[in-house]
């Protein structure tokens, strides 16, 4: 796999300006048809996550998405839109996101991603079997278009980590909770399906990234200024990594990458076309808020979770009782008593669900005392 990567400097959401950069930063990579042939049919897969405007840098912005999209049309290809949010409101996503006007104004599809099947992926995987989206694999082509984030699960979501849109809707709580709060054994099975799935291209926005308690609406716009687009998925995320300051210690999908083999991990194995990683670096980037794996005996696990680790927490007086993530959480430990949030602490699993689909941004990361304290 190349190990390259184009970086291009992009102001503002203006559609010519972002035009002009994605094509810039593409024919550094062999161009438009060196992805798309004339009569193939190709997923767009933006980060649709939860309904927000645009402005708000939850989704990919609806300019990159239409920039691609007409790109990839002017080469003959057949382009549709595609994802599966985790909350069952596809159509509000779609709409509230700008992304649905998109399609509408291109006339070209936009689909939720609801057929699943099983996939094998061989004796040599850690997920033997994964369940994927029957469309994405069917797709001639898939072009991915992930939003620059930080992620209080994850630490950063990008490239890789968009992929994990490819699962269907409720199956997605299904992985959280099989992951609980291991987040290297959820990192590993991104990675792998990321490696299964394999998008022929992928387009970062960054123009406008998010800092903070990402990805969702806890997390704070901040103005980033960068378009990368990389064949290599992993290696594009290094270099956003790079760019904001970020730990390759503290990146999980980073780390299960490296240890598997997957992508180029090595900054200095990596080819940088267009602006350099220096012109681009971002000062002062605010990461998530981020505690460590379970370890140690099991006897002190229940300890750990209540006074150790970040755990989800509402603000109430933001809170609108819209009950969303009661219905989002793979652990049903979220109940609604007296016209207020009740949580089972003893068993939630840390995945922050509830956090990334609040479409208020009232359910925050919220440290323990005592973890303030330690750390």
């Amino acid at each position: 796999m190349s190990s390259e990567v184009a970086l291009q400097r992009c102001a503002d959401y203006d559609l010519a300006n972002v035009k002009e950069s994605i094509r810039k930063a593409v024919e550094s990579l062999g161009g438009i048809g060196n992805f798309v042939k004339p009569g193939e049919s190709v997923l767009l897969k933006p980060n649709m996550l939860a309904p927000a405007a645009p402005e708000k840098a939850v989704t990919t912005n609806p300019a990159v998405v239409q920039a691609v999209a007409e790109m990839v049309l002017e080469a003959g290809g057949k382009p549709f839109i595609a994802d599966s949010p985790a909350i069952p409101a596809f159509k509000k996503v779609a709409k509230d996101s700008g992304i649905g006007e998109v399609a509408t104004r291109l006339g070209i599809p936009i689909v939720e991603l609801k057929d699943s099947a099983e996939y094998s992926q061989g004796e040599h995987r850690l997920f033997r079997v994964l369940e994927i989206s029957k469309q994405a694999v069917e797709a001639d082509r898939i072009i991915s278009l992930p939003k620059l984030k930080t992620h209080s699960q994850m630490f950063m979501t990008a490239g890789v980590k968009n992929i994990f849109g490819c699962v269907v809707g409720a199956r997605k709580a299904r992985w959280h909770f099989k992951a609980g709060i291991d987040r290297v054994f959820f990192a590993r099975m991104l990675v792998e399906l990321y490696d299964t799935v394999a998008p022929d291209l992928t387009i970062l926005d960054g123009i406008v990234g998010m800092e903070g308690d990402g990805p969702g609406t806890s997390g704070t716009p901040r103005q980033c200024g960068i378009i990368a687009a990389a064949v290599d998925a992993v290696a594009m995320d290094r270099v956003a990594l790079e760019i904001v300051g970020g730990k390759l210690d503290d990146f999980y999908i980073m780390q299960a990458a490296l240890d598997m083999k997957i992508g180029e991990t090595d900054i200095s194995r990596i080819t940088i076309h267009g602006e350099t990683i220096d012109s681009l670096r971002l000062d002062n980037f605010v990461f998530p808020k981020m505690t460590g794996v379970l370890m140690g005996p099991k006897i002190l696990h229940k300890v750990i979770l209540n006074h150790l680790t970040t755990k989800p927490k509402e603000d109430r007086d933001k809170c609108t009782l819209c009950n969303q993530c009661v219905d989002i959480c793979p652990t049903e430990i979220i109940t609604v008593k007296d016209d207020r949030l009740v949580f089972n602490y003893d068993k939630c699993i840390r995945c922050f669900c509830c956090v990334e689909v609040c479409p208020e941004g009232a359910m925050k990361p919220v440290q323990p005392l005592l973890l303030k304290i330690v750390g």
